[in-house]
């Protein structure tokens, strides 16, 4: 016979439970920890702004050590603190359209990105960067209305702090803008208030608010073309692999020609004299050499490869990477002189006590671009990175390759054709160029399928459709139009308060 149950204990003798006696230290612990990642978080932009700081108070320390003492030291100083701080601002905004693309296809991480960009802008300044540069960019203001040595000075000092100012408000907004078109817009703004309205060679800025629309349409419709041929011949074949080996290498070979073009155009004034014929012509042979040299590892790497899209898009990873490096060793090469213009011919003004429509750009001028392009990128890159790659459309390696070989070819274009345009505008014009051609395609695919039924589709569930943020569209195409006037009013004041000063 079994016992029965022994019924549970009553009271006191009913066993305790455990008691936490840290109870209280644990809260507090959370609590502290809780405090330690608030504020990590907070302190996290304020270590980039302090290493920024370090670097644009090491860039006048240098500068004052390379004068000498001489008179003047004091604005050549000042002018080396502004002239970092604009290269800082011009890594942090204009680079990123180099890299975004490749990044949002996961060619590159996001370490990987500004490793490469670092490395390639600053040998493309150093190596290719131009010797000489317009001291008015591109005659914007004439020479002759600024001829006295200190108005000089404080026009180009205006010019180059409100352009620094607009690129870092630019940035913290995320909107994509013009270096060259806000350098152009200080400039013309403290022109007009030192020397009169007659001053500004306003047919140029005709041409450069044509820009506004000729880059990015361009960019947007070589993007849109390759997508449709890539799509034609390569996605949508049956035997997507054998269409691979075929055109993969070709594509290669364009992309690297292209490049080839574009830096021997771009970026080896400083090397030797190329005109245009010649640059097509090395193009070519390296387009050819490379079509060549590559169709045997497109083989091999396409082995075994399963007959669906994904395999396309792998094979081209290295592509991506290589025209993301190409496009920054040519960006460093051709953008940074026009950067630090202004801050070479404050110096040149200072040493020479005259006026030039060219000067020559001093190495230590040169090395102020290059480092504050790479800081600047490293520390406040990313944000303009993701921007570009990831929230105007979806980019994968196909798409970012045709936004990469759109910008080379569209300044090569331009550049034969005389029509003024921007690198940055060209750029994220591909990247609109490439969504809306992916919008036109789907709507056109799912009609000729018969998905919609002749049905009409609601006005919500069409915008939900989209493949392009017409936010983000209307927002960078508003920076892009008022830079040039923003950029103008803050370098009239800037140039009024240092009159006023001196």
């Amino acid at each position: 016979m079994t016992n029965p149950p022994t019924p549970p204990l009553a009271g006191a003798d009913r066993p305790a439970k455990p008691v936490n006696q840290w109870k209280t230290l644990d809260k507090d612990l959370r609590r502290i920890s809780q405090l330690e990642q608030a504020t990590q978080f907070v302190g996290r932009p304020l270590v980039a702004i302090g290493i920024a700081l370090v670097f644009i108070v090491f860039c006048g320390v240098a500068a004052s050590i390379l004068a000498g003492g001489a008179n003047g030291t004091l604005i050549i100083v000042a002018a080396a603190t502004i002239g970092a701080y604009m290269a800082l601002n011009i890594g942090a905004n204009d680079v990123a359209n180099n890299m975004g693309p490749a990044v949002r296809a996961n060619a590159l991480t996001m370490g990987g990105a500004l490793a490469i960009a670092a490395v390639f802008e600053i040998s493309g300044s150093l190596i290719a960067g131009g010797e000489v540069v317009s001291t008015i960019s591109g005659g914007i203001v004439h020479p002759e209305t600024v001829a006295d040595p200190d108005t000089f000075i404080w026009v180009m000092m205006s010019a180059l702090l409100a352009a620094a100012v607009w690129l870092n408000l630019a940035t913290a907004s995320g909107a994509p803008v013009s270096t060259t078109h806000s350098i152009v817009g200080g400039v013309m703004g403290a022109g007009i208030v030192a020397a009169g309205v007659g001053a500004v060679n306003w047919p140029t800025m005709g041409q450069i608010a044509a820009s506004w629309v000729i880059s990015p349409v361009l960019g947007g419709i070589f993007a849109a073309l390759f997508l449709a041929v890539i799509k034609n011949r390569l996605i949508e074949r049956e035997d997507k692999i054998a269409a691979a080996r075929f055109w993969v290498p070709l594509l290669i070979g364009v992309m690297c020609g292209t490049f080839t073009t574009y830096i021997a155009m771009k970026g080896l004034k400083k090397l030797m004299a190329i005109d245009l014929g010649t640059a097509i012509l090395l193009g070519l042979a390296v387009g050819v050499a490379v079509t060549l040299l590559t169709r045997p590892h497109v083989r091999r790497q396409s082995e075994g490869m399963e007959n669906r899209k994904k395999s396309l898009k792998k094979l081209f990873g290295l592509p991506l990477v290589i025209s993301a490096a190409l496009l920054s060793f040519a960006h460093g090469a051709n953008d940074v002189a026009n950067a630090v213009g202004p801050l070479a011919a404050i110096v040149h003004t200072v040493s020479e006590h005259d006026t030039a429509s060219q000067v020559t750009i001093p190495f230590w001028v040169m090395a102020i671009g290059a480092a504050g392009i790479s800081f600047g990128l490293v520390l406040f890159g990313p944000k303009l990175i993701r921007m570009v790659g990831t929230e105007i459309t979806k980019l994968n390696p196909m798409r970012a390759y045709c936004v990469a070989l759109s910008a080379a070819i569209t300044v090569i274009l331009a550049s034969a054709l005389g029509l003024p345009v921007s690198s940055t505008h060209i750029a994220v014009g591909g990247v609109f160029g490439v969504g809306f051609f992916r919008e036109w395609y789907a709507e056109r695919r799912a009609r000729a399928l018969g998905l919609q039924k002749g049905k009409p589709v609601p006005q919500d569930e069409r915008g939900r459709r989209k493949l392009v943020r017409r936010a983000h569209f209307l927002n960078i195409g508003a920076a892009w139009v008022i830079t040039v006037p923003a950029t103008a009013v803050i370098a009239a004041l800037l140039f009024l308060l240092l009159d006023r000063l001196t």
